[in-house]
């Protein structure tokens, strides 16, 4: 039987290491227009987003959003937007990424009371879809395609 690596592998597929936290969530590094960051791979979050605070990290351009945020605890929080981004993990890339930023704080601030380290977003659904990502949590990895 074929593994899953192999088969993905041939299918195209880029390969992505996971790290899995001390709060059970699994957490990528990636970059956002060049500049290294780390993420939380979400899967029920419905949008890849960033902190408010990581505007000039990432050299995001940024414009006012109606969309109010919700999850982690927090509700109707304010956001930005950030258009005609790029993101690579690995060697996968995108180009023309939509990124919304909110304040992030409430969940820097629960992973660290964990003692987990801070993060600077959350790889989100429309990303894992349009990536066609596969997640092999054995061996903590991330496939996209």
């Amino acid at each position: 039987m074929q593994s899953l690596k192999k088969f993905l592998t041939e299918k195209g597929y880029i390969k992505v290491p996971l790290n899995f936290t001390k709060t059970n969530h699994f957490e990528v590094v990636a970059k956002i227009n060049g500049i290294s960051g780390r993420f939380i791979l979400d899967t029920g979050a419905s949008n890849t987003c960033v902190g408010l605070d990581c505007i000039e990290h990432f050299n995001l351009e940024t414009e006012a959003s109606e969309v109010k945020a919700a999850g982690a605890g927090a509700t109707n929080m304010l956001t930005q937007v950030s258009k005609k981004n790029s993101l690579e993990m690995e060697t996968w890339k995108r180009k023309k990424v939509k990124i919304v930023l909110f304040d992030l704080t409430h969940v820097n601030s629960a992973l660290t009371i964990h003692n987990a380290l801070p993060v600077h977003g959350i790889i989100g659904a429309d990303i894992l879809k349009k990536a066609k990502a596969v997640i092999d949590y054995q061996k903590k990895t991330l496939y996209l395609k």
